[in-house]
């Protein structure tokens, strides 16, 4: 590990930055090195703005992605070179605000049955039935399930912040059919890594990915593009349309502000559908023929 590097990552533990933030920003600065074949505090604003240029024309990444590696940027040059920063030289990019992908429900059943393992069963299960994050599901513990109170207890999720979601009796039952049917009971994580169930580390989120990449394909959904957030916004998207209230679904998602969770009346067919569109108000004459 080089003295930068070092550096930057005390920076960052020193501020309680999530792992997943502190692995994002190290390997932005990485790439940045990389890309012009020079250590990192030999590059100044000119190579920042060529590469905030690349990152779009090049690597064809999205502006909100692009305001990530600009935020690792700015960290590594303020908090660790302690230099400055000149927001006029560097502009962060409008943000753009894509509507999620919603799958409904009838093919939110279709991927769960595609599965191809237990686990990969029991993880897209998970992911809907709760609203979980990916990274929120990897570090899932035996203890966490309260069959007692009939809740999950997340914690450190995003922001640092802990929470209980429901259990639902069906998850319940499915966790216990899955934890009967494995040779080794893990003791601390409920999902260990290794085939054998018995590492001392959890599974990564690429697991999670991979479980419903194959499951989508099984299920004929490759061309919606499903991942496991998706299925954090069919959670969303189907208590909204079942009479569930915004505040609500906001606590269970752990969202910091209710405007976060606004979004998914974009998305309730139940709400866009109540909506009758001023056309239907005109008196309209028929077409005459000519």
């Amino acid at each position: 590990m080089t003295q930068l590097r070092k550096m930057m990552l005390e920076e960052l533990v020193r501020r309680n930055y999530a792992q997943t933030t502190i692995d994002c920003y190290i390997q932005t600065v990485a790439h940045f090195s990389h890309y012009f074949h020079r250590p990192p505090d030999q590059l100044g604003p000119e190579h920042i703005r060529q590469y905030q240029a690349a990152l779009f024309t090049e690597f064809k990444l999205a502006p909100n992605t692009v305001n990530q590696r600009l935020a690792a940027l700015r960290f590594f040059y303020v908090k660790t070179l302690k230099k400055g920063w000149s927001t006029a030289e560097t502009p962060y990019p409008r943000k753009v605000l894509n509507l999620p992908m919603v799958l409904s429900q009838e093919e939110v059943a279709r991927l769960i049955d595609s599965a191809r393992t237990p686990l990969h069963r029991i993880l897209l299960m998970i992911l809907y039935s709760t609203g979980m994050r990916r990274a929120e599901l990897t570090r899932w513990k035996v203890t966490d399930v309260d069959s007692q109170r009939m809740v999950i207890h997340i914690h450190s999720g995003k922001g640092r912040k802990d929470r209980d979601v429901m259990l639902s009796p069906v998850l319940l039952a499915a966790l216990r059919e899955y934890w009967h049917g494995l040779k080794h009971k893990p003791s601390d994580w409920l999902f260990p890594g290794t085939r054998g169930h018995a590492a001392e580390f959890p599974i990564s989120v690429k697991t999670v990915y991979h479980a419903c990449q194959h499951a989508a394909r099984r299920a004929g959904l490759q061309q919606k593009k499903v991942h496991p957030h998706s299925l954090r916004h069919c959670f969303a998207t189907h208590l909204l349309e079942a009479g569930a209230d915004l505040r609500t679904i906001q606590l269970l998602l752990g969202h910091s502000d209710l405007e976060e969770t606004t979004i998914y009346l974009h998305l309730s067919q139940r709400h866009i559908g109540a909506t009758a569109s001023p056309l239907d108000a005109l008196s309209l004459g028929k077409k005459q023929e000519k």
